[in-house]
């Protein structure tokens, strides 16, 4: 190889275009035959060409230039024994196939995600759904960058739900890269949440509030005031016990649950009856005052602190007995539920529910993707079967008859 003529044949910068496009064609692996064509090529560009090839200039059109021509000129001058592809490669470097880049590049994402190998099966179906739908590719850009990514949320889903409870800022201090390794709009907080809804079965939304409430899912939380919980007549300090008295409802704080020994007393044999809505538990301090028995409302999705105070009952042996809405999204608020606590159902069967749509003059339709019942199958089936919906508000009869003094 002639490189100083070489550089001087080739190194024209008018002929820069031309070089381009023959590595391109050798990256993708497509034989050096044929013509590459300029549609617009400035002076210099149709100077270098005519040079090159040893003809008459020409001062209009586009510009085309036969590869098999230049191949002959550089074998045949001695430049370039063994033709054009050796001198672009002389030129500008080894030319990579497109395939061994992109195998290259699949194997080093490939590597990045290897530390989603020791989850369990639990988020077995987050790890294989992030693989297949590009999150971390969004998140990342390269798998550089991916590798330490999907490292750190694996390290947070693994100790997670955090208990006791603790702020967000906390959590990532002690297991991550520092405090404000999950804070909003950081990849990572990303790829957690996502991770933290496989774990919980905390549904979809966005906004700032359903991030709040998702991070609050497994005990990760703004502060220890903003998580509450609503009850009734539970025992345990003197404000707990005058409110009882009183039959009035409580709202208890995580900080009230967690700063000190648990705030609530309830008898080892003794049962707690669960309600998903505000309503049931207003109407039953209505109804019964400070005759009702303990309760407790998750008004949704469980809180920190609703799940702190159940975890603390049920260890004590209380019997919790949970009544939700009849719907997809109310049976996956008592699975949600049931993950943390062990529950029995209050009116919460397929029987239940079958009785209640008979019962009721009028229901709305079911909205949502069916979920899983899984301390009762049948309800699921018998949910799809109606096809309607039975909020807590259309059974409250029943349930104020269960919580009255003759039915205990």
């Amino acid at each position: 190889m002639d490189t100083e003529r070489l550089g001087r044949l080739l190194g024209d910068p008018g002929l820069a275009w031309l070089i381009e496009r023959v590595r391109q064609r050798m990256a993708r692996g497509r034989p050096l035959t044929g013509s590459i064509t300029l549609s617009d090529p400035d002076a210099s560009q149709r100077r270098a060409a005519d040079r090159l090839l040893g003809r008459a200039p020409r001062s209009s059109g586009s510009l085309s230039i036969r590869l098999a021509t230049v191949d002959e000129i550089l074998r045949r001058s001695g430049v370039s024994p063994e033709g054009l592809a050796a001198a672009v490669v002389a030129l500008t470097g080894p030319v990579i196939l497109h395939a061994e880049t992109r195998n290259r590049e699949e194997r080093a994402w490939e590597e990045a995600y290897a530390p989603l190998a020791v989850l369990d099966a639990e988020l077995a179906r987050w790890a294989e759904r992030i693989r297949s739908d590009g999150l971390v590719r969004r998140l990342a850009r390269t798998p550089e960058a991916a590798g330490p990514l999907v490292e750190a949320a694996v390290r947070a889903l693994r100790v997670l739900p955090a208990s006791p409870p603790t702020s967000r800022a906390t959590f990532a201090a002690q297991n991550l890269s520092g405090a404000h390794a999950l804070d909003e709009g950081t990849p990572l907080a990303t790829l957690v949440l996502s991770g933290i809804r496989c774990l919980t079965g905390f549904p979809a939304g966005s906004g700032a509030q359903w991030r709040r409430e998702a991070w609050a899912s497994v005990g990760l939380l703004k502060d220890d005031l903003s998580s509450t919980v609503l009850t009734l007549n539970l025992r345990g300090t003197p404000p707990l016990d005058w409110m009882a008295d009183a039959g009035e409802p409580t709202v208890l704080t995580l900080r009230s649950l967690t700063g000190r020994a648990p705030v609530a007393s309830v008898p080892t044999t003794g049962a707690v009856h669960i309600c998903e809505n505000p309503a049931v538990l207003s109407a039953a301090a209505d109804a019964l005052g400070p005759d009702c028995p303990p309760m407790v409302c998750l008004q949704g999705q469980p809180s920190a602190a609703a799940l702190t105070l159940l975890r603390d009952l049920s260890k004590r042996g209380a019997r919790l007995l949970y009544h939700g809405d009849f719907d997809w999204g109310g049976v996956r608020i008592a699975a949600a539920l049931a993950r943390s606590v062990p529950w029995r159902p209050w009116r919460y069967t397929a029987a239940d529910y079958r009785a209640a749509v008979t019962a009721a003059a009028e229901t709305p339709n079911l909205s949502g993707s069916p979920a899983a019942t899984p301390w009762d199958p049948a309800l699921a089936v018998a949910l799809a079967e109606c096809g309607v919906r039975v909020e807590e508000e259309t059974v409250l009869d029943d349930l104020l008859a269960d919580l009255g003094p003759g039915s205990r």
